[in-house]
């Protein structure tokens, strides 16, 4: 299906969430004709106890998504860096062991990319982006009951997805693993949960 449009949620935290963006990135960069809305989602948000306050309205918790926001805000002011952005703060966390709740270490993740890193991390700790941020992962969780990353969201249909591997640059390879998903959600709406029972790799 060409031009097909559709969100899928992250949180840099997850090695799931890395693996399923991989393979987006690296069709899009390859020419594939989706329009993707790269959504953030925080697990931290998503796992408070009953009563706890809102990670964005915590001071003491914004480092916990100090990473996520400062992707967002790449997004927002710098769509064109956005995905090798997306792909520097998932390395800094999954291929590199970094602690992406260290601002050091977000920055020097986001140096290379031509973009003003002093203003990008002012939008972040002035508040600008835990504005966007909740509304985004509040529209998640109201709209389309989300619970995690990665979801998968096309229309009106959501559904959390893992995939195991990443593409390893095999452009082929992540456009014909995201699209099959795809395809499940729009094809097939009567499939619900599919999982396997053994983990194969």
């Amino acid at each position: 299906m060409n031009g097909q449009s559709f969100s899928i949620t992250y949180d840099y935290l997850c090695p799931f969430a890395r693996n399923a963006n991989e393979h987006v990135v690296t069709a899009l960069k390859d020419g594939a004709p989706w329009d993707v809305h790269f959504q953030p989602f925080s697990l931290h948000q998503a796992h408070l106890e009953e009563g706890e306050a809102a990670i964005w309205d915590t001071p003491s918790r914004h480092k916990d998504v100090l990473a996520l926001e400062a992707g967002l805000m790449v997004r927002e002011r710098y769509p064109d860096r956005f995905l090798d952005a997306h792909l520097a703060l998932f390395a800094a966390r999954h291929d590199s062991g970094r602690d992406i709740t260290d601002e050091a270490v977000v920055r020097e993740a986001l140096r290379p990319l031509d973009i003003d890193v002093e203003a990008l991390m002012e939008a972040v700790t002035d508040g600008e982006a835990h504005g966007i941020l909740k509304q985004e992962h509040e529209d998640a969780v109201n709209t389309y009951a989300v619970f995690g990353v990665p979801t998968l969201i096309v229309g009106d249909v959501a559904a959390f997805t893992r995939i195991m591997t990443r593409p390893g640059g095999d452009a082929k390879l992540a456009r014909e693993s995201v699209q099959r998903i795809l395809d499940l959600l729009t094809d097939h709406p009567e499939l619900n949960e599919i999982k396997q029972t053994k983990v194969p790799f």
